[in-house]
This record gives structure tokens, sequence and C-alpha cells, in this order.
């Protein structure tokens, strides 16, 4: 495996059942990136929860459409998310920084270089850098599928060379495994074709928006971008230790770099959606 890993949490791996955030599953999440680490690899963090984290904060008991409520639960979760990630990180003498984005961000090229830029100097001076989408400015429904997306255009902009993707299934199935018991997981996937688009199936819980859909699409960017990805189950992080020795966890997509692959022009032109 290559030394530059994103690291990506949904909201679904965050939220309890009650819709707090699960701090014993972040400690969990932030041992393993504090042993990725130590083991030499440069990671990015990119997580959801922030919206999550101010609907359980904040009992609104008035009418606020869907936008207002994703930018008041989002300023009010993300000062919470990061709080509680900090704390968590400083146990081990780590600092963090914030990078809040959206998806205009990444479709102009001095902005999509800025950001570049700033990851990377986060990098070389041993920062780890934090992204999630700002959803407190954002005036449309949710781009980047919980994030799933965003994570895929992260590994591409700072050039990594594995995704991670932690969810709440332990892999890429051939049906719905919770509707169907006949449905199969896929260990390894060299090539994505309409088959495999056509077997995901989207599934919007309460506290995500991605579905299998997206990991698909983000596994065409990450892929296409020249990085392998995994997609993992979160309750079983330490298979994060088998990934990393070459076993065989979760589904891994092999990368193979197009070298046509453009970012900005991906997301001016909605990319694999058109």
């Amino acid at each position: 495996m290559g030394k530059r890993i994103v690291v990506k949490v949904g909201s679904n791996v965050l939220t309890r059942e009650d819709g707090k955030l699960d701090v014993t599953r972040m400690s969990a999440i932030v041992d393993q990136i504090v042993w990725l680490r130590k083991h030499d690899y440069e990671v990015i963090l990119v997580s959801s929860g922030a919206v999550a984290a101010g609907r359980a904060e904040l009992h609104v008991d008035h009418h606020l459409d869907s936008v207002e409520q994703r930018q008041l639960f989002s300023a009010i979760g993300q000062v919470k998310l990061v709080g509680l990630y900090y704390n968590l990180f400083r146990e081990y003498k780590i600092k963090i920084g914030q990078v809040l984005t959206m998806k205009e961000n990444f479709g102009a090229e001095e902005q999509y270089k800025n950001q570049e830029a700033c990851m990377q100097v986060m990098l070389e001076n041993n920062v780890l850098p934090i992204v999630n989408e700002n959803d407190t400015v954002a005036t449309e429904e949710i781009e980047f599928g919980d994030n799933d997306t965003m994570s895929a255009i992260v590994a591409h902009l700072i050039k990594a060379d594995l995704l991670i993707l932690l969810t709440d299934i332990d892999g890429f199935y051939t049906d719905d495994p919770h509707k169907n018991p006949e449905a199969k997981k896929l260990t390894l996937v060299e090539t994505i074709d309409d088959t495999m688009k056509n077997m995901a199936k989207d599934a919007v819980t309460n506290y995500g928006t991605g579905g299998m859909s997206t990991k698909i699409a983000a596994a065409r960017i990450a892929t296409d971008s020249g990085a392998d990805m995994a997609i993992m189950d979160a309750e079983n992080l330490t298979q994060i230790y088998d990934l990393m020795e070459g076993k065989s966890v979760g589904t891994l997509f092999l990368a193979h770099e197009n070298d046509d692959f453009d970012t900005v022009d991906f997301i001016v032109h909605k990319g694999y959606q058109k």
C-alpha cells in the first residue's frame, strides 16, 4: 500500500441511534489514524457528522426549510465535531487543522490549487487535515453524497495512494444484503462497469445522504486518479491493520490511472453523472 491515505468517515458511522455523536466510535477511529501515522503514513481525514451533531444539540421549535436547517445545524455541529477531534488527537500530541470546502471550490482552478496548497503545507508541517463540506453556506442540496465523492476528489487533489471509506457495511455487494440473503460481496474489483453501477442501490438514512451508488462514483474518481479505494466496515476497525498488510478486507477497487481525468472538468460538468 502507498504512503498517503485519505480516510473518509460517514455520518452513519459517527452517529448513534439517538442522533448524537458516537464518541466511542470517534475515539476508535482516531486510534487507527494514530497507528497509521506511527507507521509513516500521511493521513487526511474526511469527516461527515456536523449536521447530525448540530441537530442533536439544538431542538428547533419552529419551521425551517431544508437549507436553513442544514446551515444552522452545521454551524453548531462543526464546532462540536472538530472540538471532539481536537481533544481526542491532543491525547496523542497530534495537531489538527480544519478544511471546510464545497462544490464550487473545486470547480474553479485557482481555488482548487489553493486547497491543494493548503493541505500540502499542513501535511508538510505534520498537521492532520480534517476536511468536511461547508454546509453553512450551501444553497443547494448536498452535492457530495455524505462526502463520498468529495473524499475521492480530495484523494485526487493530494495525489493519495489509497482512499478508505469507513461505512456501515463491510464491502460492495451484488445486491442489498439487508434485503437479499443471496447477495454476494465482491472482495476485489479491477474494473467498474455498467453492471456494477446497476447493482448499487441508493440507501438514504436518517443521518447520512450517501448510498452505495455514491461510493461507486467515488471509486471511479479515485481509481481514475491512480488511487486504490477500499470500502470497509467501521464496526471492525482493526481490519485497517490487515489492509495495510495486503490482506483481503472489505472490497478493494484497484487503481488504473487515467491521464485524461480532470477534476475541475469533472466538477463543472457533473462528471460521471452526465
